[in-house]
């Protein structure tokens, strides 16, 4: 059994971004575990719908 693993997780959430406006797209996390724990973020991203990666820095969570 590891101790320290890398996992990645997909969820959909709801973003805003200026040009767009609010868009709900699917969200990579690449999550650090001890344990199977979850403690550290190493990473987020996001696939736009012509297919490009970016960054989650460039948007915003709705409310």
């Amino acid at each position: 059994m590891k101790l320290i693993s890398i996992r990645r997780e997909t969820k959909a959430e709801a973003r805003f971004t200026p040009k767009m406006g609010a868009l709900v797209t699917n969200v990579t996390y690449i999550k650090k575990q001890f344990l199977s724990i979850p403690f550290k973020t190493l990473h987020k991203y996001r696939e736009t719908y012509y297919g490009k990666v970016k960054d989650c820095e460039e948007c915003n969570l709705t409310a």
